[in-house]
This record gives structure tokens, sequence and C-alpha cells, in this order.
């Protein structure tokens, strides 16, 4: 999985070169949980945030659900970057660890499940949150109660045909599955897309309530 590192895009997971070339917001102390053995072993999730050319806005996890810290690290910093895409061609292959997971943890049997599904739709897609987090670095931090979180990279509009495929899909899953769609200028969830009139549209330089989410690159 090891590629060149130009341009870090959101949902990205970046391993980092140094434990310490990870900076908190504002320049703070790092919470207890995030020490350094931490850091040489989970990735960094790229963020939405403004930042600097030769700055990546990232946050880090830790085991449980309310341990999270926002920083940001120097691109150079970056000794590695794996992309929900490439964790998705990797669940499509042989990967012995989802299967050996999947009677426990819902989320991945629903990842299973749905992969050559998505695969068959023809869309940049791949898992994101705690189940791509998992897959990319194999720290525990999956429950039998984790939802399954899905990024779809769709730059230009969805037709409606691939609107309600993904629909059908999320709502048939065997558990809660979030799927977040990227235009490249911000991201939404899908649902709320699919219920009809606005949704809100995350961007670096925050939300936006937009009517057509394709049509806000000018105002992102």
């Amino acid at each position: 999985m090891d590629i060149a590192v130009p341009l870090p895009r959101p949902h990205d997971l970046l391993f980092l070169r140094r434990p310490e070339a990870f900076e908190t917001c504002g320049g703070g102390e790092r919470p207890g949980w995030l020490d350094a053995a931490w850091l040489a072993r989970a990735p960094l999730v790229v963020r939405r945030s403004a930042s600097g050319a030769a700055r990546v806005p990232v946050g880090v996890r830790g085991l449980q659900r309310g341990q999270r810290c926002a920083g940001h690290i120097a691109v150079a910093e970056v000794a590695r970057r794996v992309t929900p895409e490439m964790l998705a061609q990797a669940v499509l292959g042989d990967f012995p660890a989802l299967r050996d997971a999947a009677a426990a943890l819902p989320c991945v049997a629903a990842l299973l499940e749905l992969s050559p599904r998505l695969q068959e739709l023809g869309l940049a897609w791949g898992p994101a949150g705690g189940t791509g987090f998992w897959l990319a670095c194999g720290l525990p931090v999956l429950r039998p109660g984790s939802d399954l979180d899905l990024l779809v990279r769709a730059p230009q509009p969805l037709a409606p045909a691939l609107l309600s495929a993904l629909c059908a899909l999320q709502s048939h899953a065997g558990c809660r599955v979030d799927i977040q769609v990227d235009t490249g200028a911000g991201g939404f969830a899908l649902m709320e897309h699919a219920r009809g009139g606005k949704v809100m549209l995350k961007t670096a330089g925050g939300p936006l309530l937009v009517a057509d989410p394709w049509l806000a690159k000018e105002a992102a």
C-alpha cells in the first residue's frame, strides 16, 4: 500500500515518519492516551480544514470512542498514505482477517457483503471511519455495535439510478451504514441528500447549507 503522498485528501490515512511530528491544534499538550507508542502504530486521518500547502490537517483516534485529538503535520513527515480506495481493493482481494472478524463484527460482515455490489456500480469508493482505520493498521477499535462508514468519491453529480442503488445498499445492510459522498469541494451524507431539500456540505472553510452540493465549489 506504500505510495508517494503529493496531495493527501480528506479520509486518507497517513502514517508518520516520527511520532513527535504530530502537533495539536493551538499547540496544546497531547492527551494522556496519545503517546509516542500509539502514534508509531496508528494512522492519522486527513480532516477538512484550511491549511497551508506544506501542512496537512489531521485527526487521531484512540481505542475508546471519546479519544479524539485534532492537529496537523508537515507533508514531509508522511511516511505512508493509505486511501479508502486502496482499502476497497484489499477487501475485494484475499483479506483473511476480514473473514475471521465478520462473525463478531457486523460492520465487517456488512463490508464483505456490500463490497462486490459497490464495485459493480463503477464508483470510486472505500471504507472509512473506524472500519477503514482497523483495516489499515489492525488496532482493535471496532465493537459489535460499530457503524460501517463508507466514502464515495463523486466529482460529478451522481445519476439518479446510482443514488437509488446506493440508498438501497445503505438501507438493507446488517448494521448501520453511513455513506459520505465527496465532491472534491466538500462532503455530505448520502441519506440527507436522498431526503430532498438542502444538505450540509462539509468543506475546508466550514459547513455550508446548499441545494446542490456539486454546484458549491466556488462557495467552498
